[in-house]
């Protein structure tokens, strides 16, 4: 059976400031998908959270990019907006950028990964949630799951792996794309993907089945308002086992929080800490970032319950490495490397350094 999971996200309003969801939001949002589901138009459909961002995560039949999904993904969040403001909760309906649905979420605001595949016996899928990151900051561990040895044994070991993946990589300021293989074109996929702020992986895909290994929720490039709204905190969707890399592979480029753009007002990198949805709550500088990741075991296209699977202890020492890194970050304070160059600024800009414009003379 050919079904589609889509992930589509969106930040319709933080409570408290940008720390998390608002509980009668992600109830509004249950509810919302809960319908669509009973009134047939998807086949299963949950909302999952992560620090002030909602995800809502479907299975259907429509085909990616279909209007009637994306329909039901805009109306939630529009109705959720109006709660949020009647809440009086921070940025209520940011991501919401159009005046109207035209038919797609893709360049209205949210934010949306969407995978066709066919369903295999058993087909273990995972989910990945992000929050107070930047749009490529799934470069570096997409690479290691699919391009690493080192992380991926199943690349020397298994046969379906062993012919290496494909990556499509856009590059969000001249607004293209093109396609590298590995291993064979790994330096040259290295020398894109290590600028997460313009190239960004858009999809991974099986050389050997050319099937859709992985996407991430990167957007178009399309620039609104100034900044990319709702095109920040990507999700990903990565397919596990037989012809993919295994669930602890995939899972494995997360043992290290890696540093990645966002936090407080999008200006810093600080690191990248995998946790439990529960604890998806960034709230020191607006961070550390925030990663979660949810397994679902698909069956006849139903996502099942979710499992939670940066719950695990192990994880523990990951998380005090990104307290400890936070630390040291934080000791530049306004200074490079943990404040962002100025041309990396999303949501802020420098004003003090605007009034000095007129100030400078020829040295």
């Amino acid at each position: 059976m050919s079904q589609t999971l889509s992930v589509i996200k969106a930040d319709i309003g933080g409570w408290v400031g940008h720390t998390a969801v608002h509980p009668e939001l992600l109830a509004h949002t249950q509810a919302a998908l809960a319908r669509a589901v009973s009134d047939g138009l998807v086949i299963d459909a949950q909302a999952h959270t992560c620090g002030d961002d909602l995800f809502l995560i479907i299975s259907h039949e429509r085909g990616e990019n279909d209007e009637a999904v994306h329909r039901l993904a805009w109306e939630t969040f529009e109705s959720g907006a109006v709660i949020a403001k009647r809440l009086g909760l921070h940025g209520a309906g940011q991501d919401l950028v159009a005046d109207a649905f035209t038919g797609s979420v893709r360049g209205a605001g949210p934010g949306s990964a969407e995978l066709t595949l066919e369903e295999r016996p058993s087909e273990p899928v995972l989910v990945f949630l992000s929050d107070k990151t930047a749009v490529g900051a799934f470069n570096l561990p997409l690479y290691r799951m699919f391009a690493d040895p080192f992380n991926t044994p199943g690349l020397i070991m298994s046969e379906p792996l062993h012919d290496g993946f494909s990556f499509e990589v856009h590059d969000r300021k001249e607004q293209r794309k093109i396609v590298l293989t590995t291993p064979d074109e790994a330096y040259g996929l290295l020398g894109l993907i290590g600028s997460p702020g313009r190239f960004a992986v858009k999809r991974v895909i099986s050389r050997r089945t050319n099937e859709v290994a992985a996407v991430c929720s990167i957007g178009d490039g399309s620039q609104l308002t100034g900044r990319y709204l709702g095109e920040d905190d990507p999700a990903a969707i990565v397919r596990c086992q037989g012809n993919f890399p295994a669930v602890g592979e995939a899972l494995e480029p997360f043992g290290t929080p890696w540093l990645v753009l966002g936090g407080m007002r999008d200006s810093h990198y600080g690191p990248w800490m995998p946790v439990a949805e529960a604890q998806a709550h960034p709230s020191r500088f607006d961070g550390p970032a925030r990663v979660v990741a949810l397994g679902f075991q698909l069956h006849e296209g139903r996502l099942g319950l979710a499992r939670d699977l940066f719950e695990d202890p192990a994880y523990d020492r990951a998380r005090a490495e990104a307290n400890r890194m936070m630390e040291y970050m934080r000791m530049h304070g306004p200074f490079e490397p943990h404040l962002a160059a100025m041309d990396e600024m999303e949501r802020e800009s420098l004003p003090a350094t605007a009034k000095l414009a007129t100030r400078w003379t020829r040295a």
